[in-house]
């Protein structure tokens, strides 16, 4: 009894195997929903609109971009957590859903327990801007120039909770100074007070920030990337100046809790080969993404990593969002 209990387990098991490979080998039958739990026109979107061409031929499909914004990212991401795990529903995630909105306010699903990480596809590194009139010009001396004027200077940021802040925050951590926030709705609103020197500093990204550095109009003193970044390679990283110093945001790919491994292996695949296409990798670049390719495993350690980092300086430092 024992061993026809044991044979019928043996068969189901193989059936099950026999089902998954036959569900990979036939996918994708149908278009594949992207969710961008962002509007439409911005980063995300455009870095999705880019990607999903790309990755659609590898896999010999369609994937069709749905734009779920709202709640920081959380609405859109909460869809995709809440999908069939059959690959037909996607997630382009980024640093705000997955690494500092769970810290930041509530959000109704757990990063962990109900995604299946897929892929880590892009980073987009900011530059850290001063005014032409600031007598800093190099990352050190701003340091050493906010040292001899503690609480007289202050720095912009796109909002309460935002990547901005934070990076600004984690500089102020590492650099052991004080300097006071001042928010703004978004970058673009605090540009033209940067550039008259009503404020001293601002995170911005590279896109957005660059060409007012190239018109004259501001001073770049470093990128936040590890290393030079492609996208500016005559600025050297923060992190010469303050070790380990690093803040990116970041763009990957996830999956519901529990999508089969072979779908998983079979998207990341994709994913991975559009990256490292000559083209993708120019188009990305002029939206100031730098292309990553990774396991799903690298992909889930990163962003382990990268929200404990967040978490911490959250914490520490009492930030709210508006």
């Amino acid at each position: 009894m024992k061993r026809h209990q044991f044979l019928k387990a043996c068969a189901a098991a193989l059936c099950l195997a026999a089902s998954s490979a036959s569900m990979a080998q036939a996918f994708p039958t149908k278009p594949i929903r992207l969710i961008v739990p962002f509007p439409a026109g911005g980063a995300t979107d455009l870095f999705a609109r880019t990607l999903s061409q790309k990755m659609g031929e590898k896999l010999g499909g369609t994937l069709v971009i749905d734009n779920k914004p709202g709640a920081g990212g959380a609405i859109g991401s909460d869809m995709a957590a809440k999908a069939p795990a059959d690959g037909y529903t996607l997630l382009l995630a980024t640093t705000s859903t997955h690494s500092i909105g769970p810290f930041i306010s509530k959000v109704p699903y757990d990063t962990v327990r109900d995604f299946t990480p897929i892929a880590h596809v892009g980073d987009a590194p900011s530059i850290m801007l001063v005014p032409n009139n600031s007598p800093a010009k190099t990352v050190r001396e701003w340091i050493d120039h906010a040292k001899k004027n503690p609480g007289k200077l202050n720095y912009a940021s796109s909002g309460n909770g935002t990547i901005v802040q934070l990076t600004a925050e984690l500089f102020k951590a590492q650099a052991g100074i004080f300097v006071t926030h001042i928010p703004y709705k978004g970058t673009a609103l605090a540009i033209p007070d940067l550039i008259t020197g009503k404020v001293d500093v601002l995170f911005d990204s590279l896109p957005t920030g660059m060409p007012h550095v190239r018109d004259g109009r501001l001073r770049a003193l470093g990128v936040t990337s590890l290393k030079r970044s492609p996208l500016a390679p005559e600025l050297p990283p923060i992190a010469d100046t303050l070790p380990g110093f690093e803040s990116n945001t970041w763009f990957g790919l996830y999956g519901p809790k529990g999508l089969p491994v072979d779908l998983v292996a079979r998207i990341n695949t994709a994913a991975n080969q559009a990256l490292s296409d000559p083209e993708m990798r120019d188009k990305l670049s002029r939206l100031g993404i730098e292309p990553t390719t990774s396991t799903p495993a690298q992909f889930a350690s990163m962003v382990a990593e990268d929200a404990a980092k967040w978490k911490k300086i959250i914490v520490e430092r009492k930030i709210t969002g508006d």
